[in-house]
C-alpha cells in the first residue's frame, strides 16, 4: 500500500478542509517553525488510532479540534482521512480486493470518536488489524516524530522488543494469545463459581444426610430423658430428707457451745476496762515530759548551729583575701604590658601611611596610559570583524551557488527520469469494463434490499426473544418464591405434626387406650381452638387435662373391664354425657378465650375452667387476688395462677409444652399448604410455557441471523467488487490526466532548470575569485589586531599589580589603627580593675575581726546540762507507761482469743441453718415436681424406695448428655429427604459443567502453547536479521563502527532487547554515553533494518535529521533514497540538504494566525526559507 492523499478539517491548525496530495516515494514538509507542520505527523498518528493526548502534544482528546482565534470561531468537529493505493491488494482480510482504501477518523465536540474504512464505519480494532504487523500503529516505528529517536534509542529493553514484535509480525499472535488468556480466564473464572457451588452443594447434601439420621434418634432421646429424669427427682428428694434430720441435730449442739464461749467472753472485758483508764493516764505523764525534753533538744541544735556558721565564714574571708592579693598582681603586669605594644604599634603605623601614598602615585600613572592602548585594540578589532564579515557574507553566497548547481543537476536528472516514467505509465495504462460495472450495481441493489427485509425481521426476533426472556426470567422468580415458601410451610407442618404424634404417643397409654378401644378417639387439645396469647394460660389450668379423651355411654361396659387394670401414666376420661347446660361465660372469664369444636364437651370445659378469671400482667393479676372468692383463680398469659392466699408460678413441662400453639400453628401451615398448591401448580406451568416460547424464540432468531448473515455477505461481496470496479475507473482517468499534466509540467521544469544551471557555473567564477581577495585581506588585519591586544594586556596586568599593592598598604593602616585602639582600651581596664580589687581587699579585713564566737560556746554549756536532766525523768515516766501497756496488751490477747473462738461457733450455726432451710427446699421442690410429672404420695413412696442404689451425680451426667443430644439435633428437617434428592441431582448436572469446562480450558491452553511455540520460532528469525541488518547499515552511517542487538533474557518472548553501538574508534560501555547526533544515527540505522525486513508502507519522519552535521545528514539522505524504493518517505526539515532528497516539496504556512494551509514549494524558495529561518 501507498499514501496516495491525506484530507484535514478542523484538526489543530488546519481548520479549513486540506488536501495533501502524496505522489511521490520521497515528500519533503517545509515551512517556518511554528506554522504547523508537525500536525500533519500528529493527525497520522491520530487517525491510525491513538488514544494518548499528550503524545498529540494535548492535555485531552478535545485539543485536537481547533479550538479557535481572535478571528475564528472554534469548530464543532475535527476529522483526518488517509488514501491508499492497494492496486498491488496488500491490505489484509476482505479490504485486500479494494484497489484503493480510505482510512477516515472523525471526532465531535461531545467525545464521539468514529472510525471508517471506505465510508464504512469500523471498530478502532478494526484499523489497529488493517495495519497490524506492517510496522503502523499510533506507537510503531514507522512513526518517528520530534524527540522519538532518543526515546527509541534510550528505551527499555523492554520496550524495544515492541519493535521487533511488530517487524516480526507477531502482533496478531499476541493479540489472538491474548483473548485466549482472556477465554481461560473466563473459564477459570467460572469454573472457581462452579467449584464453590459444588463444594456448597456437597455441604448442604452432607448436612441433609445428618438431618434425616438426627430424627430418628429424636424420639428414643426423648423418652430416656422423662424417665431419668424422675430417677434424679427422687434422688434428690431423698438426699434433702436426710440432710434436713441432720442439719437439725448439728445447728442445737452448735447453740449450746456459743453460748458458754460468750460468757467468758463477758467477764474479760470487764478487767480490761479498769486496766485501759490506769493506761491512759501513765501516757499522759508520758507525752508531757517528752515534750520538755525536745524544747531542750532543739535550742542546744540551734546555738551548735551559729556556731559552725561563724567557723565557716572566717575560713571563707581568709581565702577570699588571698584570691583579691593574686588578681591585683595579674592586673598590673596586663598594664605594663599594653603600654609598651602601644609604643611599637605607633612606629608600625607611621611606617604603613608613607607606603601607602606611594602606590596610589603609582596607581595614578597606570590608569593614565591605559586607554590609549585600549582605543588601539578596539580600531584593530573593528577592522578585522569588518573584513570577516565580507568574507562570510562571500563563502554563504558561495555555499549557496553551489547547493544551486548541485541541485539544478540533480533535477535535471531527475526531471528526466520522471518523462521516461510518465511516458511508461501512459502507454500502460488500460481502461476498465463499464458493462460489469452496470450489472455489479443493479446486483448490489438487490442483495441491499434484500438484506434491509431481513434485519427488520430479525430486530422483531430480537425483541421477541427478549420479551420471552424476560417472561421466563419473572415465571422463575415467581416460581422460585412460591416454591421456597411451599417447601419451607411444608417441613414447619410436618415437623409440627410428628412432635404433635409424639406427644400423643408417649409412654403406655397407647396401648392401654387400644385394650379400651379409644385409641382413634381425639384428645381435648384436638377439639378446642384458644385465642392468640392465651395457650399458656390453658394449659396451665388444664394440665394433663388437655389429653383428656371422650367417651360415652355405649364404651362404658368395655372401660369397666379395663379400670381393673388402670393405666400406668396419669389420664382423664372426658364424659360430656354426665354434664348438664353450661352457664354463660363472665366477663373476663378463661372460657371467654376458649373455642369448643365439638358442642358436646363445652359444659364439661366450662365446669373445669368455672371461676378461673384472666389478667393481661402479674401486676393486674395481684390487684384482684384480695377480690377474688374462695376457689377463685386469675391467670396470666403466661400461665402464673393466683387464688386468694397463694401465687403458683408456671414452668413448661419438657413434653407438653406449647401443645395447644402448636395445634394451632399446625392448622395455619396446612391452610397455606393448601392454598400455595394451585399457585405453585399454575406458576410450574408458565414457566414450562416461557421455556417452550423462548427456545422458539430463539430458533426463530438464529435461522433470521443466519440467513442476513448470508445476505450481508452476498451485498459485502458485490459491493466491494463494484467499488472495486468505480475505483478502478476512477483511478484509470485520474491516472492517465495526471500524467499527461506531469509529463508537460516536466518539459517546462526541465528547461527551466537548464537556464538555471547556466546561471550558477557563471555566478560560482565569480564568487570564488572574491573570495581569495577577501582572505587575504583577513590576514593582515588580524595580525595588526594581535599586536594591539598584546600590548593592552601587558599594560592592564601592571595596573593590576599596583592595585593589589594599594590595597596591601591600606590593609596594614587600618590594622595598625585597630591594635592601637585595642591596646589603649587594655591599659584603662587594668587600672579600673585595681582600683576594684584594692576596695574588695578593705571590706573583706573589716568582716574578718568581727567573726568570733566566744558567748556562743557559754551558752551551749548550760543548754547541754539542762537536756540531761530532762532526759532522765523521761525515762522513768516512760518505764511505768510500758509496764501498764504490757499488762494491757495480754488482756487484749485473752478477750481476742475469745473473740476467735466465738467466730467459728457463729460461722457453724448460720451454715447449719443455711443447710437445714435448703434441704428443706430441696425436698419440698422435687416433691412438687414428681407431683406435678403425675406422680401420687403412694407412687412417690414406692419410686423413693427402688432407687436405693441409685445416685444422683450419674442420673444428672446422664439427663445432661441427652439434653446435649437433643440440642446438638436441634430442630428436625422433615422435608431433608426431598431436599436431598433435588441436591444430588443437580449436583449430577454440576459435575458434567465442570468436566466441559475442564475440557475446554486444556484446550485453550493448547491454543496458547501452539501460539508460544509459532511466536518463538518467528521473534529469533526476526531477531537474527534484524541483527544482521544493523550490523551492516550502521558502518554505512557511520563510515565504520560496529553495533548489535542483544536479548537480555533466556526466554524470547518476554526478554528484552538492548542496543549496543560503538562508532569508529569508539569503545564506549552503553549506548547513553553517544553524543545527540549519534544517538539519532544509531536509531535511524534500527529503524532502517526493521523496515528491510518488514518494510511498512509509509513513513513519517519529523526533524530526525535536527542533531546531524553536514557530512551524516548526507549519508542520511542516501540511506533513505535507498530505502524509498519499498517505502514511501514523508520526512519534516529545515536542512537544504535534506530538501533536495524530496521529489516533492509540501510547504505549510501561517500567514493567518493561528491558521495552518498547504502552499506549492520549489527546490529554490525552499532554500530562500532555509536562509531567512537561520538568519
Amino acid at each position: 500500500m501507498r499514501l496516495t492523499k491525506l484530507k484535514l478539517a478542523g484538526f489543530k491548525s488546519f481548520v479549513d478542509p486540506t488536501n495533501v496530495e502524496l505522489p511521490g516515494q520521497l515528500i519533503g514538509v517545509v515551512g517556518p517553525n511554528g506554522c504547523g507542520k508537525s500536525n500533519i505527523i500528529d493527525a497520522v498518528r491520530w487517525v491510525l488510532g491513538e488514544s494518548r493526548a499528550a503524545e498529540l502534544r494535548g492535555e485531552s482528546m478535545q485539543d485536537v479540534i481547533f479550538n479557535g482565534t481572535t478571528t475564528r470561531k472554534p469548530v464543532s468537529r475535527a476529522s483526518v482521512e488517509m488514501v491508499f493505493d492497494n492496486s498491488l491488494g496488500r491490505a489484509v482480510g476482505q479490504w485486500s480486493q479494494y484497489a484503493e482504501l480510505s482510512v477516515k477518523r472523525v471526532l465531535t465536540r461531545n467525545g464521539q470518536s468514529d472510525y471508517f474504512i471506505n465510508n464504512l464505519k469500523v471498530r478502532r480494532k478494526d484499523v489497529t488489524d488493517l495495519f497490524m504487523g506492517t510496522g503502523l500503529g499510533p506507537r510503531a516505528y514507522a512513526i518517528i516524530g520530534q524527540g522519538t529517536v532518543s526515546r527509541i534509542i534510550e528505551a527499555k529493553p523492554e520496550e524495544l522488543r515492541v519493535f521487533l514484535e511488530e517487524a516480526a509480525g507477531v502482533t496478531r499472535y499476541k493479540e489472538r494469545r491474548k483473548e485466549t488468556e482472556g477465554r481461560i480466564s473466563d473459564t477459570r473464572e467460572n469454573l472457581a463459581r462452579l467449584e464453590d457451588i459444588r463444594q456448597e452443594l456437597g455441604t448442604q447434601i452432607n448436612r441433609l444426610q445428618s438431618q434425616a439420621e438426627v430424627a430418628e434418634r429424636y424420639q428414643g432421646l426423648q423418652a430416656e430423658l422423662i424417665s431419668t429424669q424422675q430417677k434424679l427427682w427422687s434422688v434428690k428428694l431423698q438426699e434433702g430428707r436426710s440432710d434436713a434430720q441432720t442439719s437439725a441435730a448439728s445447728l442445737s449442739a452448735a447453740q449450746i457451745e456459743l453460748e458458754e464461749t460468750v460468757a467468758r467472753q463477758r467477764n474479760i472485758e470487764a478487767e480490761l476496762e479498769s486496766l485501759r483508764e490506769a493506761y491512759y493516764t501513765a501516757n499522759d505523764l508520758v507525752q508531757t515530759a517528752q515534750s520538755a525534753f525536745f524544747s531542750i533538744n532543739a535550742e542546744v541544735a540551734t546555738i551548735e548551729a551559729d556556731i559552725r556558721h561563724r567557723q565557716e565564714t572566717r575560713r571563707n574571708l581568709e581565702a577570699r583575701l588571698q584570691q583579691l592579693t593574686i588578681d591585683r598582681e595579674s592586673w598590673k603586669q596586663r598594664q605594663v604590658q599594653a603600654e609598651e605594644d602601644l609604643v611599637r604599634w605607633t612606629e608600625l603605623q607611621e611606617h604603613a601611611a608613607m607606603r601607602l601614598a606611594q602606590t596610589q602615585e603609582m596607581l595614578e600613572r597606570a590608569q593614565e596610559g591605559l586607554p590609549a592602548y585600549e582605543d588601539a585594540e578596539r580600531e584593530a578589532q573593528a577592522q578585522a570583524s569588518q573584513f570577516r564579515g565580507e568574507l562570510s557574507g562571500l563563502e554563504q553566497r558561495l555555499q549557496v551557488a553551489q547547493a544551486n548547481r548541485s541541485n539544478a543537476e540533480r533535477n535535471l536528472a531527475r526531471i528526466t527520469q520522471q518523462i521516461e516514467r510518465l511516458q511508461r505509465d501512459e502507454a500502460a495504462l488500460t481502461p476498465p469494463d463499464a458493462d460489469q460495472m452496470q450489472q455489479l450495481a443493479e446486483q448490489r441493489e438487490s442483495a441491499a434490499m434484500a438484506l434491509a427485509e431481513l434485519q427488520e425481521q430479525q430486530s422483531l426476533a430480537e425483541e421477541s426473544l427478549s420479551g420471552a426472556e424476560q417472561a421466563l426470567q419473572d415465571a422463575n422468580e415467581q416460581q422460585r418464591t412460591l416454591h421456597q415458601e411451599f417447601t419451607q410451610t411444608q417441613a414447619r407442618h410436618q415437623a409440627l405434626k410428628q412432635l404433635q404424634e409424639r406427644v400423643q404417643a408417649t409412654g403406655s397409654l397407647p396401648e392401654w387406650l387400644r385394650k379400651a378401644g379409644l385409641q382413634d378417639r381425639p384428645a381435648l387439645w384436638q377439639k378446642i381452638r384458644v385465642s392468640s396469647g392465651w395457650e399458656v394460660a390453658v394449659e396451665a389450668v388444664l394440665r394433663d387435662r388437655l389429653k383428656a379423651v371422650a367417651c360415652g355411654q355405649q364404651d362404658l361396659p368395655e372401660l369397666d373391664r379395663c379400670f381393673a387394670e388402670p393405666p400406668s401414666l396419669r389420664l382423664t376420661l372426658l364424659m360430656p354425657e354426665a354434664a348438664g347446660a353450661s352457664a354463660p361465660d363472665a366477663a373476663g372469664a378463661l372460657m371467654t378465650q376458649v373455642e369448643c369444636l365439638d358442642a358436646q364437651i363445652k359444659p364439661v370445659l366450662a365446669r373445669w375452667l368455672a371461676g378461673v378469671v384472666t389478667a393481661p400482667t402479674l401486676a393486674d393479676a395481684r390487684a384482684l387476688q384480695s377480690q377474688l372468692a374462695d376457689g377463685a383463680v386469675v391467670v396470666t398469659p403466661e400461665g402464673h395462677l393466683l387464688d386468694r392466699y397463694s401465687v403458683t408460678f408456671f414452668a413448661p413441662d419438657a413434653g407438653d409444652h406449647g401443645l395447644l400453639e402448636r395445634q394451632q400453628e399446625l392448622e395455619t401451615t396446612q391452610a397455606r399448604v393448601d392454598a400455595l398448591t394451585l399457585p405453585l401448580e399454575a406458576a410450574n406451568a408458565r414457566v414450562e410455557a416461557a421455556r417452550v416460547a423462548l427456545r422458539s424464540a430463539r430458533l426463530s432468531l438464529d435461522g433470521l441471523r443466519q440467513q442476513a448473515q448470508a445476505a450481508q455477505n452476498e451485498q459485502n461481496r458485490y459491493a466491494i467488487e463494484f467499488e472495486k470496479l468505480a475505483q478502478a475507473v476512477r483511478h484509470y482517468e485520474e491516472r492517465a490526466r495526471a500524467l499527461n499534466a506531469g509529463r508537460d509540467e516536466q518539459l517546462a521544469e526541465q528547461q527551466a532548470e537548464q537556464l538555471r544551471l547556466e546561471e550558477q557555473f557563471a555566478l560560482l567564477q565569480n564568487l570564488e575569485s572574491a573570495v581569495a581577495i577577501a582572505q587575504s585581506s583577513l590576514s593582515e588585519r588580524l595580525s595588526v589586531r594581535e599586536s594591539a591586544s598584546r600590548a593592552l594586556r601587558d599594560a592592564r596586568d601592571a595596573m593590576v599589580k599596583v592595585e593589589r599593592e594599594v590595597q596591601e598598604a591600606e590593609f596594614s593602616c587600618r590594622e595598625c589603627q585597630t591594635r592601637l585602639d585595642d591596646l589603649r582600651n587594655q591599659a584603662r581596664l587594668s587600672v579600673d580593675e585595681c582600683r576594684r580589687i584594692d576596695d574588695s581587699t578593705e571590706q573583706a579585713k573589716s568582716e574578718l575581726e568581727g567573726a568570733d564566737g566566744d558567748e556562743l560556746r557559754e551558752k551551749l554549756e548550760t543548754a547541754l546540762t539542762l537536756r540531761t536532766e530532762k532526759e532522765q525523768a523521761l525515762a522513768e515516766i516512760r518505764d511505768a507507761a510500758e509496764s501498764k501497756a504490757s499488762e494491757l496488751r495480754t488482756l487484749e490477747e485473752n478477750r481476742m482469743r475469745m473473740e476467735q473462738q466465738l467466730e467459728p461457733v457463729r460461722a457453724r450455726i448460720n451454715d447449719h441453718q443455711l443447710k437445714h432451710q435448703a434441704a428443706e427446699l430441696a425436698a419440698a421442690q422435687f416433691e412438687g415436681l414428681l407431683t406435678e410429672a403425675g406422680c401420687s404420695p403412694e407412687q412417690i413412696e414406692v419410686l423413693l424406695g427402688s432407687i436405693a442404689d441409685l445416685k444422683a451425680g450419674p442420673l444428672q451426667a446422664t439427663i445432661t448428655r441427652v439434653q446435649r443430644e437433643i440440642e446438638a439435633m436441634g430442630p428436625v428437617n422433615l422435608a431433608a429427604l426431598v431436599e436431598l434428592n433435588s441436591a444430588l441431582e443437580r449436583k449430577t448436572y454440576l459435575d458434567a459443567q465442570s468436566e466441559d469446562l475442564l475440557l475446554a480450558m486444556e484446550t485453550l491452553e493448547n491454543a496458547i502453547r501452539r501460539i508460544d511455540r509459532e511466536t518463538r520460532t518467528l521473534l529469533q528469525s526476526t531477531f537474527d536479521a534484524v541483527n544482521q541488518h544493523f550490523g551492516t547499515l550502521f558502518p554505512g552511517l557511520f563510515g565504520g563502527g560496529e553495533a548489535r542487538l542483544i536479548m537480555t533474557g533466556d526466554e524470547i518472548l518476554d526478554a528484552g532487547v538492548q542496543v549496543m553501538a560503538q562508532p569508529p574508534g569508539k569503545k564506549n560501555s552503553t549506548i547513553h554515553l553517544l553524543s545527540g547526533g549519534e544517538k539519532t544515527l544509531t536509531a535511524i540505522a534500527l529503524v532502517f533494518s526493521l523496515f528491510q525486513l518488514n518494510p511498512a508502507p509509509f513513513c513519517l519522519l519529523d526533524e530526525v535529521d535536527a542533531p546531524l552535521d553536514d557530512a551524516n545528514t548526507i549519508r542520511f539522505c542516501e540511506m533513505v533514497k535507498r530505502m524509498s524504493d519499498k517505502t514511501q518517505f514523508l520526512f519534516i526539515s529545515h536542512n537544504k540538504i535534506a530538501m533536495e532528497m524530496g521529489n516533492q516539496l509540501v510547504g505549510v504556512t501561517m500567514q493567518e494566525f493561528g491558521v495552518s494551509r498547504i502552499v506549492e514549494v520549489d527546490m529554490e524558495e525552499a532554500l530562500q526559507m532555509r536562509e531567512t529561518t537561520v538568519g
